[in-house]
Parts: C-alpha cells; sequence; structure tokens
C-alpha cells in the first residue's frame, strides 16, 4: 500500500510534533517532514515532493495565507489548514478554504496535546480527502463574481413562486465555496434558502457574514423561529441541526441539539427530511460537493414527495461523495456544473424545460 506522504507545517514544535505523531500512527500515512515557517516548507516541498500538506495560518516571515496563495498558484497541490477557534481564525480559514485549501482542522483554544489527540481520527480522515481531491490552481478574480450577475440570471416571474417554494442546499468538503458560488448568482426575489453546511460551531457565524456581504440575498446563520421570506437564505449554525417546519401558512426555521445524524451535526440528511415531510414538491433540493453519504437518504425522501433535486457534476466537485451517493440511491433529477446550477434552478422555478444530464 503506498502511503499517503504529508508535510507539517507549523511555527509551533509542539503542534509540528503532536502532528507528525498523530500522523505516523496511521496505517495509510506518513509525516515525511516538518517545517517551522513558509520559507523552509518551500525548500522542503521541492525537495519532498509531498502528496498532502497541513498548513498553519498565522506564522512568522511569511503570513499562512500568502503562502497559500503562491502555492496554490504555482504548485497546486492537496492542502489542510490549521486554524485556531476564534474569530480571526474563523475569517482566515474561509480566505483559505477560497484560496484552493481542502479543509481545515481547528486547534483547541486550552490543552493542546489531548485536544488533538481527540481529533486524531478526524485529521487523518481530513488528509485523507484531500489526498483525493480534485485540485484547481488559484486564479485571483479581481471582479467581485455578483457584479455581473444580475445581466445573466433572470428573476422569478411569479410572486407566488418565490412565496411558495423553498431551496434547501447541502454540502461538506469543498462546500463553502460551492455554496458561495451558487448563492451569489441567485436575484434578491428568490424563494428563501436553507443551507446545512458540515462545519464547527465556531465558523458558521463568519461563514453566514461573509457570504452576506457577498450575495444580493440577505445570508445569516440560522438562531431558530425565524420566518422564511424570499430572498432570505439560513445556515445551519455548528453542532445543531437546522431543520424546516410549519407555522401555520408560513415555513419557519427550528434547531435542536439531538444526536449525530450520519456522523453529523449539522445534517443534510435531517434538514432534507424536514423538506420531504414539510414542504413536499415546493422543495427543490442541491447537493454539493462533499465527503460521504449525509443527505443521500434525505434527498431520496425528498424525491419521493415530489421535490426536485440537483446533484453537482464530479467534474466540479471538489470531493464527489456526497452528490454520487444521492445520485445511486436515485434521489436526483438531474446533474449540472456547478456554474450551471443556479441558472437550472431558477429555471425549474420558472417553469423552463429541463437541460443537463438527467439520472
Amino acid at each position: 500500500m503506498k502511503k499517503i506522504r504529508v508535510l507539517v507545517v507549523d511555527d509551533s514544535a509542539l503542534i509540528r510534533k503532536l502532528l507528525t505523531e498523530l500522523i505516523n500512527d496511521q496505517r495509510d500515512m506518513e509525516a515525511i517532514g516538518a517545517a517551522p515557517d513558509p520559507l523552509v516548507a518551500r525548500e522542503m516541498i521541492r525537495s519532498l515532493n509531498p502528496d498532502v500538506l497541513t498548513l498553519d495560518i498565522e506564522m512568522p516571515k511569511m503570513d499562512g495565507l500568502d503562502f497559500l496563495e503562491r502555492l496554490m498558484r504555482l504548485r497546486p497541490m492537496p492542502v489542510v489548514m490549521v486554524s485556531s477557534l476564534t474569530e480571526r481564525g474563523s475569517e482566515m480559514t474561509l480566505q483559505a478554504l477560497e484560496l484552493g485549501a481542502v479543509d481545515f482542522v481547528a486547534k483547541p483554544k486550552i490543552d493542546i496535546v489531548s485536544g488533538l489527540q481527540q481529533y486524531a481520527d478526524q485529521i487523518a480522515n481530513k488528509i485523507r480527502v484531500a489526498a483525493r481531491a480534485r485540485i484547481k490552481p488559484y486564479v485571483f478574480k479581481s471582479v467581485p463574481q455578483s457584479a455581473s450577475a444580475s445581466a445573466v440570471l433572470p428573476s422569478i416571474k411569479s410572486r407566488a413562486t418565490s412565496t411558495e417554494k423553498l431551496i434547501i442546499v447541502g454540502a461538506s468538503t469543498g462546500g463553502t465555496e460551492a455554496i458561495k458560488d451558487f448563492l451569489i448568482n441567485l436575484p434578491p426575489d428568490c424563494p428563501g434558502i436553507l443551507v446545512t453546511q458540515h462545519m464547527p460551531e465556531a465558523f458558521t457565524k463568519s461563514f453566514a457574514n461573509r457570504l452576506n456581504n457577498l450575495c444580493r440575498i440577505d445570508v445569516s446563520e440560522a438562531q431558530g423561529g425565524e420566518r422564511i421570506m424570499p430572498g432570505h437564505a439560513f445556515i445551519a449554525p455548528g453542532n445543531a441541526h437546522l431543520l424546516l417546519k410549519r407555522s401555520g401558512a408560513n415555513y419557519v426555521t427550528e434547531l435542536n441539539n439531538g444526536a449525530l445524524v450520519s456522523r453529523h451535526r449539522p445534517s443534510v440528511d435531517v434538514l432534507f427530511r424536514s423538506a420531504a415531510n414539510c414542504a413536499g414538491k415546493n422543495a427543490i433540493g442541491v447537493i454539493l460537493t462533499g465527503m460521504g453519504k449525509d443527505g443521500a437518504a434525505g434527498m431520496l425522501e425528498m424525491h419521493k414527495a415530489g421535490a426536485t433535486n440537483f446533484a453537482q457534476d464530479e467534474a466540479s466537485c471538489v470531493v464527489f461523495g456526497m452528490p454520487k451517493e444521492a445520485i445511486a440511491a436515485g434521489g436526483v433529477d438531474e446533474v449540472v456544473p456547478l456554474n450551471e446550477m443556479a441558472k437550472r434552478v431558477l429555471a425549474k422555478l420558472n417553469g423552463m424545460g429541463r437541460q443537463g444530464i438527467r439520472v
């Protein structure tokens, strides 16, 4: 068995030691080196040619984000960021994901030794996923993506459609950028949207705020009990399931801290099942890039309840796991490239004919 060769980059000698030990404890991977800063890492990448990099965000000599941007332009490779559980850490992590990092691991605030050891399986799994991820060179965008969206995508033709229909979205690995690319193209009068993205609770508020600054719709972290209105998107908070509920004639959000579902909280399956039960044919389901099968069973329930469901295609996914499982389960109506997803969903809402790959 060929082992995944990992280079650890962190200015903390303790973190370098812990990550090296955690990686070497796995049968399918090995730490081939550890660098204290990006300048040393640059030379080690050239000489050792690692499969995956773990990279701290805040380091001396060169900021981790600056290093990542140069790396993804000049020598794209799978990177797992090591972030801090702070507001600044979450904002920088989202920037890292935009630059092309596959995923991130959050360092515990206290007792780093036992904290990282508790996350050993999670860290190893993220490295495994990164090693198989589809990596693309980073291309700097000087003009906001939303700038030309209004000229391309139509508004919703019927006000009734905006108020009666709902868009239900699920994603995991690679999903922060995929969700952004989807939402940024939606018009202000689009139906209400609920989103579950696998992400720790310290990061979801920053994620929602970031989307709100980029999109023409209003985006916020769900608090529970909000009325779902056209032009509004609600992001599931980390460590809580987001559900769709009815309150009289209105749709509202609900949060609960129930057991993990499909090994996740928030779980895409929980959100999709609630949409099947409450909205039925009035829901549009969208499943985006992600590892594992969370969402597949729930999307099938949505399909049986009359919803129309879309899955991101393999070529545009960072990890073609969740969409693949949803397609295999039989719950998907159309498979669509990410850059066409908003257009196809709006076309469906506006009653236009189907295009794309039928499944």
